[in-house]
Order: structure tokens, then sequence, then C-alpha cells
């Protein structure tokens, strides 16, 4: 309701490795004439080894037709069924070969470019890495704002820099690079409820919630604005219509 009051013409829903939403979302689609991108956030693994700690990654993948839809659904089986260790995992392998009428993203800063780019990979690697994606993720500076709490990068300033950096290997791989506001609630007083969800499930950092919410068009520009005016309007407007025009 609020994205078509906002004119926008599509809006994603990518829950954390599940899809229980999508009957509702195509009801509220119908009725208020938006696009929905089915989609989810998967937890992508190298391998099923459940005896060893192997990482997971945090992998955004968006529907493009009905057999894209087809092969999520088998996504999701599969993960549950047969790679489920404290979450469903999604072996690399299995993506490949579910990818027909898929677009994958490289997620939040739990996805597996950023984290290679907090290790401090070189450059080469990084394009390595992202050229497996269909588009590169950056998100606003709240968001990722607790690397820094965390001392994992250094200041804001090092954040910006992280997400130019993002751009540019989009740019030099000619794959697009989309501003995203990772949206968990709806306004920003509603940060209250994720985190009462968040202390129940014990995170220690519950109380310091990120700024989640649904970013207007003109806030999204303002955030990204230190990309310089063309490339704020590139990430924020551009890539995300070229990419809704795919599904």
């Amino acid at each position: 309701e609020r994205v078509a009051k906002w004119g926008h013409g599509a809006v994603a829903i990518t829950d954390h490795g599940v899809v229980q939403a999508f009957p509702e979302a195509f009801d509220a689609g119908k009725k208020h004439g938006v696009k929905v991108i089915y989609g989810m956030e998967g937890y992508l693994a190298e391998t099923a080894d459940k005896s060893k700690a192997n990482p997971t990654f945090h992998v955004l993948i968006l529907v493009t037709s009905p057999e894209g839809l087809k092969n999520l659904y088998q996504l999701v089986s599969i993960s549950h069924l047969e790679h489920f260790y404290r979450r469903p995992r999604l072996l690399r392998e299995e993506l490949i070969k579910h990818r027909q009428g898929l677009l994958l993203g490289t997620a939040c800063e739990a996805g597996e470019l950023i984290q290679a780019y907090l290790k401090g990979v070189g450059r080469e690697r990084l394009k390595e890495i992202a050229s497996f994606y269909d588009f590169i993720e950056i998100q606003p500076l709240g968001n990722n704002e607790f690397l820094v709490r965390g001392g994992q990068l250094g200041s804001i300033e090092e954040l910006q820099e992280m997400n130019r950096t993002l751009v540019e290997i989009a740019e030099e791989l000619g794959i697009p690079a989309v501003a995203t506001g990772d949206v968990h609630f709806l306004d920003p007083h509603d940060e209250c409820f994720r985190r009462i969800i968040q202390a129940g499930k014990g995170f220690e950092d519950a109380e310091s919630q990120a700024p989640l919410y649904l970013r207007t068009t003109s806030e999204m520009l303002e955030e990204f604005s230190y990309l310089g005016e063309e490339r704020a309007k590139q990430v924020v407007i551009e890539a995300p219509r070229q990419l809704a025009s795919l599904v």
C-alpha cells in the first residue's frame, strides 16, 4: 500500500531462507497495482559437511520468470530437507544448477563480497567473487554503522569508501550496482518491534537498531550523495528499474 502511494512500480520481497509471505504479497500486489518481485535472502554454503563449522554467506535471489519461481521453490525444499544445519543452507552447486530464471545479488555485509572486503583481500579477488553475481548491493550507511562501532572499519568515511569500491567493481564488471534499503520495517519508530524480537533471540546489540525502514527516493538519493549526483541517481533509480524490468 505504501509503495503504491509513493508511486513505485515494483517492490521485492526477500525473507531469510523462506517464502511463506508470497501468497499475501501476491494479493497485496494485485490490490494495489504494484509488481511484486518474488525473492529470498538465502544462506550460501560451499559444502554440506555438518561436522565442520562451514561459514554461510547471505545471497539475494530475485525471480524473473515462472521457471525461476519453480527453481526457487526447489532450492527452498532442498535447503530445508537435505542441507539444514541451524539454518537452511543453499549449496553453491545447487544454486548454479537451479539458476535459470533467477537473479543473484551480493546481499548485505553478511554476503561473501563484503566479508571478503572486510578481510582486506585484493581488488582482483573481489572482482572474481563479484563475477558470480548478477548485481552488487550497496546499502545506507546507518545499516552498516555497526561495522564502525565494532571496529571492523575505522570510520564512516571508510564505510563510504567501501561502497564506492563496490560501485567501481560493478562498473568494471559491467553489472548493476543497486542501492537497497534492506527494509525490515515500515517507519523509523517500528524499530521497537524488531528490537523486542532480537532481544528475545539473545542479540547483544538489540538496543542499537539499524535504521532499516522504508526510505523515500529523496531519502535514498540524499543517503548516497557522497557518490556524486550522477552515480547516486544510477544506483538509487536507474539500476533498480533496470532489474525490475527483467522480471
